[in-house]
């Protein structure tokens, strides 16, 4: 008999794109689109500057990467809710107690994605966050 795994690498990704993210034609636009937010709020939870902020086949290595993980960590909340995208936008709009009164969209806005994603990856694991 195995040991379980304290944490399961495979739920660090959804089991379906709900949002249409990861299989988009330009998934770090969509991802935007999805959040609702602007180019100073790409910047700022990128950490890439805001004249570099562009989504198109010239898109800044290091904006795609996050932009990418940030997309994981919504399509993960849309499978937690079963692919109710209006839940799952819900979800990232309001404040939450769990992570300090602040919504997870506010938390991406201002630069704490890290933070949001290990929130979620512990959630899926079923560890305390």
């Amino acid at each position: 008999m195995s040991a379980q795994p304290a944490f399961d690498i495979f739920k660090n990704m959804p089991t379906h794109d709900y949002l249409g993210i990861l299989n988009a034609d330009n998934p770090s636009k969509k991802v935007v689109e999805f959040l609702k937010l602007n180019k100073a709020d790409v910047a700022n939870a990128t950490n890439v500057p805001k004249a570099s902020i562009r989504y198109d086949n010239k898109i800044p290595e290091e904006l795609l990467q996050r932009l990418q993980e940030i997309g994981v960590v919504c399509d993960l909340v849309a499978d937690y809710f079963k692919g109710d995208i209006k839940k799952t936008a819900l979800w990232f709009q309001i404040s939450n107690p769990a992570l300090g009164n602040i919504s997870p969209r506010d938390m991406i806005r201002c630069g704490r994605y890290k933070k949001l994603i290990k929130f979620v990856q512990n959630a899926f694991a079923g560890n305390n966050p």
